[in-house]
Parts: C-alpha cells; structure tokens; sequence
C-alpha cells in the first residue's frame, strides 16, 4: 500500500481544529505546545481507530469492529500483529497513519518480575492504543497542514468532516470543575523518611538511584477538554497529549521525549536535573547557572545516560551508540531541565516496538539499575503509577516511532483526577530539597486543579 498526503488549510491553533472531535471514544490529539512552546514542530489528530487494543493485567483485548477477541499473550506481540510489516512512508512527514495511544508503567510487570506491595486503585488500563487509518498532520515550522493515509476515499471524508465541523462549532457549552481538597497520598514527613530509606539500600550497595514520586488526587466532573486547553496555556509542552481512551482521559504536558525511531536512527533525551524559575531575569539566569553546574545533578543525569545506553545497546549496532548532547539546559515555563542526548543505529533485525520493549520503563523515570530501582518504587510509593512515569506517543505502518515520558499528565478516571510527581534520589540528595523538587514540577498541574474548582469560575 502506498500512503497518500492530502492538503488542508493551516491553522496555528491545532486544538481548535480537534476541539469538535474531543469527545469521541478514542479521538487522539499528539500536540506539540504550539504556538508557545519553543521545541516542538509536529501536532497530529485522529478519530475513529480501524482496530483498539487494550491490555488490563494478563489479558489484552483486541477490538475489529464489533469483533472483540481476549489473550494472554505479549502486547507488544499483539500490536505488531495489527500494524503488520513496515512499509515505506511519506518521506517528509513524521506520521502516515498507525498506531497512537499510551502504555502505562505498570506494562512493566509483564516484562520484569516485581513485587505486588502499592495499592491498584485507579481501574486504568495498562495500554489502550488504536490503530488509525488517517491522520491529520499539522506541521507548524512550515506552517503546513495534511490528512495522510492510505485510502484517498477516507482521506477526502475527513476532510469534509473537518471542514463541516469548524464552519458550525461555536464556543463550548461544556465545562470541567473539581470539588473538594487535594489529597497527597505521602505526608511531608512520610517523604522525607522514605528518601531516607532509599538512600540506605543507595549506602547498602542495592542501587545508585531511584526515581521517587507520590500521588495527588481531587474529585472532579465534565468534560476534560475543557481542562486540557487551560493546561496547554498554562504548561505548553513539545511532547503534551490529549488521549480520550476507554474509562480514562488523559491530559500530558510532558517535555521529554523517550523514544524517537525513523529509517533505523533511534534518540532518546532524557531529564535529569531541575530548577524552577526565578521570578526576575537575573535570579532565574543564577537558578539556570546553579544547575548547568550542578556536580549532583549533572552525576545523576549521568548515570541515567549510561542507562540508556545500556537499554538501546540491545537493539542497536554495535559502536552506534554516541552521546551528541550532554547536561544541555533547556527552559520551560515553570521549571530548567538538564537533558542529554543518546543516539543509535537499529539493527536490521530489530524494529521500533523491539526497541521499545527493550527500553520500557523509560530509565530516567526508575533508577538505576532498572530491576532492582522499581523493585524499591513498589515499596516505597503507595499507589501504583498507572499512566505516569509510562510513554503516549505514536508507531506508525513504515515503522517510525516518537513517544514521550509521561510526566507532568493528569489521568481523569471514574470521576478522579491523579497527576504524580517525584525525582531521582541519590546518595547526597537533600530530602527537603527534593520534597520541594515534587511541588516545583508539579506545580502547573496543581495551579489548573485549584483554577477549576467548582464555584471560582
């Protein structure tokens, strides 16, 4: 099948174009922060997948039209089924239509055995991904837009539907509002003394570092788009999504990529290492300058590199594997982050869903080393991760992949709001420092939840 590229009128608002469409089962709006974030360049839309698969604990099932059928066997298996073998592309364009959607944390234990100790209460499923015939690409640093595919019939359909619905949609009439207290499942000295445990199985020799976070939860009611286009004006994001999968919404102003995969080139650019703003230009180019030169956090950006390296050592070339960028900063609305580049050559016998299998968890969002920094995640946070700390993203038919690290994301479930928040302990982290760390990250998320509160709009 050769896939097509159709045009269609630019816009710069992108959520706007998706805003008619939000609230369809598994509607999908990949979204790069624009026109305020300064590093992303692609957003992509989708509605109406040809297939669904959804893996909750050991039983994934696959939806074709109103066939259900129910397995056991590897998801990652299952999806490379139903996106068949890679074929070629649009050369130019990062999406020709494939699989879109999320793969939650907790898919690790279908990959490591880990131990069952935090509390599974959020009835997320562990992946829900659709297979999308179609796709609307909007590129903003061309300030072009296509609806891509493999069937013109479908392409032209969209096209209409999306013209057909921007003519008539007006302002929302929906609205989205929390109720009641933020809840923090860790107290502030609960924190400060698991930091403390954590950093003696560090001294014990166990691991080098572990990836600590806690959870924050608030009731909540209507349409969570509603919540979404206030967090993308508040958080933009290169790397944000808006996935409205079965029984669970999900709001991402993530600014990390994990897995980027095109013609056999893999990168992945991890974040370790964070400040928050200052609030005038001289403080803030001091916090900048503090952690550019940081020896903790540049070690502990480090050791996630090394990581990583490890990870895609076992699908890429031999000697492929270089580091172009290292503790380079990079500044967002709220916060400084130090991230580092790691690239790769694919081997030919690998492909994208190898490769991130190989990888998954994300290490800059576990520890190290991998196995035994999530054994020491189940026992210390109390709730299990779900969506955060997984990767949304997309693998398309020609086999290209981008994905981001689900960090700075609400997931709206069955009436719940949770978004977490954590970072990498080392031997000499502070614990105050790093309790304050989780509020600094998580702070647009918490300002969005006290703006919708029922009653203050």
């Amino acid at each position: 099948m050769s896939f097509l590229a159709l045009d269609f009128p630019y816009q710069s608002d992108s959520a706007a174009l998706f805003a008619p469409f939000a609230q369809r089962p598994w509607s999908v709006f990949l979204d790069s922060g624009q026109p305020q974030s300064e590093q992303g360049r692609y957003d992509i839309i989708s509605w109406g997948p040809r297939s669904t698969l959804v893996t909750r604990g050991a039983i994934s099932g696959v939806r074709d039209g109103d066939q259900l059928s129910l397995s056991r066997e590897d998801p990652f298996l299952l999806l490379q089924r139903m996106l068949g073998v890679a074929r070629g592309g649009l050369e130019n364009l990062p999406f020709c239509g494939g699989a879109i959607g999320y793969f939650g944390y907790d898919l690790a234990r279908r990959l490591e055995r880990l131990p069952i100790l935090a509390t599974d209460d959020t009835a997320a499923p562990e992946l829900a991904v659709g297979i999308y015939d179609w796709a609307l690409v909007v590129d903003h640093a061309q300030q072009r837009s296509w609806l891509v595919g493999g069937d013109g019939e479908c392409l032209r359909a969209r096209r209409d539907e999306l013209y057909s619905a921007s003519a008539r949609h007006g302002k929302s009439e929906t609205t989205f509002y929390t109720v009641g207290p933020i809840l923090c499942n860790i107290t502030h000295p609960e924190y400060l003394r698991r930091i403390e445990r954590i950093q003696r199985y560090i001294q014990d020799g166990d691991c080098y570092q572990v990836n600590f976070a806690r959870r924050f939860s608030i009731n909540a009611s209507g349409d969570p788009w509603v919540a979404y286009q206030r967090l993308r004006q508040l958080n933009p994001a290169p790397f944000g999504a808006f996935l409205n999968t079965p029984g669970c919404q999900v709001l991402s102003s993530s600014p990390e990529r994990f897995l980027y995969c095109r013609a056999g080139q893999v990168e992945t650019r991890p974040i370790k290492g964070t400040c928050p703003r200052g609030l005038n230009s001289a403080q803030d180019a001091r916090l900048a300058e503090a952690l550019l030169h940081s020896s903790k956090d540049r070690a502990e950006n480090l050791m996630i590199v090394d990581l990583l390296r490890n990870d895609l050592g076992k699908v890429c070339l031999p000697g492929s594997i270089v580091v172009p960028e290292l503790f380079k900063l990079e500044s967002f609305i709220r916060v400084h982050h130090l991230v580092s580049t790691v690239q790769g050559r694919l081997a030919p016998d690998q492909t994208a869903l190898t490769l991130l299998r190989a990888c998954f968890p994300g290490g800059s969002i576990t520890g190290a080393p991998k196995l035994r920094a999530m054994q020491i995640i189940e026992e210390m946070e109390t709730h299990r991760r779900a969506l955060y700390c997984g990767t949304i993203g997309y693998i398309g038919f020609d086999g290209t992949m981008d994905s981001n690290i689900t960090i700075r994301t609400l997931q709206y479930c069955k009436g719940e709001v949770h978004l977490w928040a954590g970072g990498g302990i080392v031997a000499d982290s502070d614990p105050e420092e790093e309790y304050q760390e989780t509020y600094h990250k998580a702070s647009a998320l918490l300002d969005l939840l006290q703006q919708m509160r029922l009653g203050r709009r």
